[in-house]
C-alpha cells in the first residue's frame, strides 16, 4: 500500500496513546500538523515558544501514565525546545520529539534549516533516528517509545523530511503497537533482596530515601516504611513519593541542608534504603550528607551505583517489582513486634515535634508589610484539596514549597530538578491543566522564572484551562541574590526592573489579584480558586517575603564554605568582613 509520511506518523501516534503534541507549524511539518487536525484521539496544541511546549510535554508525562509528546520545526525549533528536552533528560522523563527535516529529493543543499539535528540533540537524548524511507516511520515510533520508557526513561527524537511527510510511499503494512513483556526478577537480584531484607532487620535504625523513582511505587514504600519503622525523607524531585501527612515521612534530605526532622530522624541510621535516586548535588545538599549507615541502593540505572556513595548492596530493577520482593522477604520471617512499636512511637513523636517547631519558626519570623512564606504555604495546604497539583520552577520558592508545603499525592507535586531550569512552571501548569481539567492545578513561580515563559499563559487562556500562577514577586533573582550577599555585600545582575503583573495579565486574558500582607492570603488564594473554576487563568501576585533564609539554603552555603581550603576560606571570610566595613557601590 501507499502511504504519505504524515498519515503514517498520525497511525504511530494514535496507536502510542498519544493525547496530544506540543508546538508551532513551519513549512517542514505542515503536514502531520494537518493529518492530527483529523485525528480523534491526538489533539495538537500550538505553543507560543518550543522550549515551553517542551516543558508542557515533560510535565504530561511526569503527571499521566501517558507520554508527552513534541512537534516542532527543525533546527531553530529545536534549538529553542532544548531546554525542555534537557530537563526532561536529566530528569528521567519520558518524551517523543517529532521535527521536520529539509527536504531530500532536490539535490540541494543549504537549505532553510539544514543542519544535523541528530548531532545537536545527541548528549539530551536516549536515541535520535532520521527517517529515509515511508516503511521505516511506524516501526521508529514503536522502537523510539520503547526506547524512552525502558530502564531510566528519556526523551527521543525523530527527524522526518518534509517530502517523505508530504508525497506517498511504499509500505507493507500499518501494525498494531503492543507492549514489551512485564519485566521480571532474575535470581541473582532475588539473591541481593534476600541480602537486602537480612540488612535491613537486623539494622539497629534503618531509614528510607526516596527519589523520582519510587513515585510509583508509594503504597509499597508505605508498607515498607511501617514494616520496619523507619523513618522516611524524599529527595527534591521525589517530593511525591511518599504522602507528607504520614506519621513517618521526615521531609526532603537527610544532611545538613535537610529539614529538622529529617537531619534527626536520620542522625543515628546504620542502614539506609535508597530508591530511585542518583544521590545528586541537590539530592545531597551539594554533597553535603556524611554517611553513617551502610548503602542498600535501588535504581533502574545500574550507572548511579556507586558514583558518589559507596553501596553494601546494589540492586538494579524497576522500584515496585524490587519492593514487592522485599516486602515479601521481610514478612517471611516476622520482626520484633515490640522493639518496633516502641521505635515506632518514639520516632513519631520526634518527627511530629520538629515539624511542628520548624512551622512555628516561619510562623513567628516578622515579614513585615510582606507575605510571610509560613503562612502561605500553611493557608494553601488547607485550602487545596489532596487530589490538586503544585508544579514549581527553579529559584528560592522550589526550597519553601519542599520545606513547607505537604504533599499529598503520588506526583502530585512536579519540580524541576537536576537540569534545573527557570521557566518551567508556567507551561508545565497549563499541560498538567490540559491533561487534568478537572482538578485544581496551581504554579508556584518566581517573578524571575515568571518573565522567560509567563506569556504562555496566552495558552491556557485560549485552550480555557483555569491555572493559579503565584508569582513569588520580591524584584530579584532571590535564590542567587541570597547566595551574593554574604560573601560579596553586593548584587550583581540579580535585582530585577519593576513588573507590572497586572498589565500581562490583562495581555493574556488572566484574572489578575495582588497579595500584599498576611491578612490576604486566606481571601486572596480563595478568590483565585473560584475565578479559575471559570475556565480563565488566575495571576496571583504575592509579594512575597524572603527575608528568612531556607534550611537548604543555609545547609549547602555552609557545606560549600567548609570544603573549601583553609587558604580560600580565610580570603573568602575576609572579602565579606572587609565589605561589610567598606561597602562596595
Amino acid at each position: 500500500m501507499k502511504k504519505t509520511g504524515a498519515e503514517l506518523v498520525r497511525h504511530a501516534l494514535e496507536q502510542l496513546g498519544i493525547r496530544h503534541t506540543f508546538g508551532i507549524p513551519g513549512v517542514h511539518n505542515t503536514e502531520i500538523y494537518d493529518q492530527l487536525a483529523g485525528s480523534a484521539t491526538v489533539q495538537p496544541i500550538r505553543v507560543n515558544h518550543e522550549g515551553c511546549g517542551a516543558f508542557m510535554a515533560d510535565a504530561v508525562s511526569r503527571t499521566n501514565d501517558f507520554n508527552g509528546a513534541l512537534l516542532i520545526v527543525p533546527a531553530a525549533g529545536t534549538a529553542l525546545a532544548m531546554a525542555g528536552i534537557g530537563e526532561a533528560y536529566l530528569d528521567g522523563i519520558p518524551m517523543l520529539v517529532i521535527s521536520g527535516g529539509t527536504r531530500t529529493d532536490t539535490g540541494y543543499t543549504y537549505q532553510l534549516h539544514e543542519m544535523d539535528q541528530l548531532a545537536m540533540v545527541k548528549p539530551i537524548t536516549k536515541g535520535a533516528w532520521r527517517i529515509t524511507e515511508h516503511r521505516q516511520i511506524v516501526p521508529t515510533f514503536y522502537e523510539a517509545w520503547r526506547l524512552a520508557n525502558s530502564g531510566e526513561p528519556g526523551p527521543v527524537f525523530i527527524e522526518i523530511p518534509v517530502n517523505i511527510q508530504l508525497f506517498p510511499g511504499e509500505v507493507d503494512e500499518l501494525p498494531t503497537f503492543s507492549h514489551s513483556p512485564a519485566p521480571t526478577l532474575d535470581a541473582g537480584t532475588l539473591s541481593t533482596i534476600e541480602q537486602a531484607a537480612a540488612l535491613l532487620r537486623q539494622a539497629r535504625c534503618p531509614g528510607l530515601f526516596l527519589g523520582w523513582g519510587a513515585v510509583h511505587a508509594t503504597e509499597l514504600s508505605v508498607r515498607l516504611a511501617e514494616a520496619l519503622q523507619a523513618p522516611v525523607a524524599t529527595t527534591l524531585q521525589g517530593l511525591s513519593a511518599f504522602p507528607g501527612q504520614h506519621p513517618l515521612h521526615a521531609g526532603m534530605g537527610i544532611g545538613p541542608a535537610a529539614v529538622p526532622a529529617a537531619e534527626n530522624a536520620f542522625a543515628d541510621c546504620d542502614v539506609l534504603l535508597a530508591i530511585g535516586t542518583r544521590f545528586g548535588e541537590i539530592a545531597t545538599g551539594s554533597f553535603g550528607i556524611k554517611p553513617t549507615w551502610e548503602l542498600i541502593h535501588v535504581d533502574i540505572n545500574p550507572a548511579v551505583f556507586n558514583a558518589n556513595y559507596p553501596a553494601r548492596l546494589s540492586i538494579e530493577g524497576d522500584a515496585r517489582l524490587i519492593l514487592n520482593a522485599l516486602l515479601d522477604e521481610l514478612t517471611a520471617t516476622p520482626l520484633d513486634a515490640a522493639s518496633l512499636q516502641s521505635r515506632g512511637q518514639v520516632l513519631r513523636r520526634r518527627i511530629a515535634q520538629d515539624k511542628q517547631d520548624y512551622i512555628q519558626e516561619w510562623l513567628a519570623h516578622d515579614s513585615g508589610a510582606r507575605v510571610n512564606p509560613g503562612r502561605f504555604f500553611h493557608t494553601l495546604r488547607d485550602q487545596l484539596p489532596d487530589e490538586s497539583y503544585l508544579v514549581t520552577d527553579d529559584g528560592n520558592h522550589t526550597f519553601l514549597v519542599a520545606e513547607l508545603f505537604e504533599s499529598r499525592r503520588s506526583r502530585h507535586l512536579i519540580t524541576p530538578t537536576d537540569f534545573n531550569c527557570m521557566g518551567y512552571c508556567v507551561p508545565a501548569a497549563v499541560g498538567i491543566k490540559l491533561t487534568h481539567p478537572d482538578k485544581p492545578v496551581v504554579g508556584i513561580v518566581g517573578d524571575g522564572a515568571f518573565l522567560m515563559t509567563g506569556l504562555e499563559l496566552l495558552t491556557a487562556t485560549e485552550h480555557g484551562l483555569g491555572v493559579i500562577c503565584c508569582v513569588f514577586n520580591d524584584g530579584e533573582l532571590s535564590q542567587i541574590s541570597q547566595a551574593q550577599s554574604l560573601p560579596y555585600n553586593r548584587k550583581a545582575c540579580t535585582v530585577l526592573p519593576e513588573l507590572k503583573l497586572k498589565g500581562i495579565a490583562e495581555a493574556v486574558g488572566a484574572h489578575y489579584l495582588r497579595m500584599n500582607r498576611d491578612p490576604d492570603i486566606a481571601p486572596i488564594l480563595e478568590q483565585a480558586q473560584r475565578l479559575s473554576a471559570q475556565g480563565k487563568p488566575v495571576i496571583v501576585d504575592v509579594l512575597i517575603d524572603y527575608s528568612k533564609q531556607t534550611r537548604f539554603t543555609k545547609g549547602i552555603l555552609r557545606t560549600n564554605l567548609m570544603r573549601m581550603d583553609l587558604g580560600n576560606k580565610l580570603r573568602m571570610i575576609g572579602r565579606a568582613a572587609w565589605r561589610r566595613v567598606v561597602p562596595t557601590s
